[in-house]
């Protein structure tokens, strides 16, 4: 005879096996996809084309200082300059990210059967990064901007979190990494008004990053119904800081410094820009609502997206 605490026992089983399953049908859709979809940056894009007369490094609407008191005493030149040295901060910064996403990702598969799909998609996403780290990384030389890296304070956080971060943590920091700049670049690429090499690389970017972000939020939804309390609540805070993180290194302060704008004076106006908040909480929206409906954004987790201005 069963007794009640040996069919818990039994059921969960049950469904552990249902997530693996689930987990290894996601991931061989996925390879399947890569094998399909991927493409070579250097053999794709002419990288020697100049660039065109009169047309922006980003959309006009996603730049930082758009519609600002500022913005309306810069002429059109400054202001293209503007897009673009942020298309350069934005791709240092998508670097950054990556980086640390690389290494998360490896922490994942580390002690997991490496002929699993799961895992072998986990290695295929890191080729992808590999790739889009060394587009990212050409596309700024190729527009003779500077590199832009994030403040030391910032580079010792993400050290920090990487030697902290538990599974569900690192696959709420992949999302809120790659969806805000996803949602951007779904807008630029199709934007005639942007230079050509730039909407190339945000098209690579687009489609590739498609299948990362279905395989994070797949592995989270997963986690949060799997994970222990404590690492559930863990993942909630630490997000929120994450996102508070993200929030201040989505604007680089020396763009304005080397397009001829007062430091201050700009920061100051993007800080109480209706429009630029109106953009960063429109573009984190998708990825807000998934986590609050898997149950992330609770507590102070939710009251620190709400302090990064990511969450209205």
């Amino acid at each position: 005879m069963t007794t009640q605490t040996e069919a818990a026992a039994l059921d969960g089983l049950r469904d552990a096996l249902g997530l693996l399953k689930d987990r290894e049908q996601v991931a061989e859709r996925l390879l399947d996809s890569s094998a399909k979809h991927s493409f070579d940056p250097d053999k794709e894009l002419d990288w020697d084309a100049p660039f065109e007369d009169g047309k922006w490094f980003w959309p006009p609407e996603l730049v930082s200082l758009y519609d600002t008191p500022l913005w309306k005493r810069m002429g059109e030149e400054q202001r293209i300059l503007l897009s673009q040295h942020e298309a350069a901060a934005l791709a240092s910064l998508g670097i950054w990210f990556e980086l640390i996403l690389m290494q998360l990702l490896v922490r994942h598969v580390y002690d997991k059967a490496a002929t699993s799909a799961h895992v072998r998609y986990a290695l295929t996403e890191i080729e992808d990064e590999c790739r889009h780290s060394k587009m990212f990384a050409r596309l700024i030389s190729r527009g003779g901007t500077p590199w832009y890296p994030v403040s030391r304070v910032h580079q010792n956080m993400g050290r920090l979190f990487k030697t902290i971060s538990t599974t569900p943590s690192s696959f709420t920091a992949t999302l809120l990494g790659e969806e805000v700049l996803d949602w951007m670049q779904r807008l630029t690429f199709p934007d005639e008004r942007v230079q050509t090499l730039v909407r190339g690389v945000t098209r690579i970017h687009v489609v590739e990053e498609a299948r990362h972000v279905r395989y994070a939020r797949e592995e989270l939804r997963r986690q949060m119904v799997t994970a222990p309390r404590w690492s559930q609540e863990y993942t909630r805070v630490t997000s929120g800081e994450f996102a508070r993180i993200f929030s201040v290194a989505f604007v680089n302060p020396e763009v304005y410094t080397n397009v001829g704008l007062d430091r201050r004076e700009a920061l100051a106006q993007v800080k109480a820009s209706g429009h630029r908040r109106e953009v960063m909480q429109t573009g984190a929206k998708r990825l807000t609502d998934f986590l609050d409906d898997i149950g992330v954004l609770r507590g102070a987790g939710r009251r620190l997206w709400k302090a990064s201005g990511l969450l209205a």
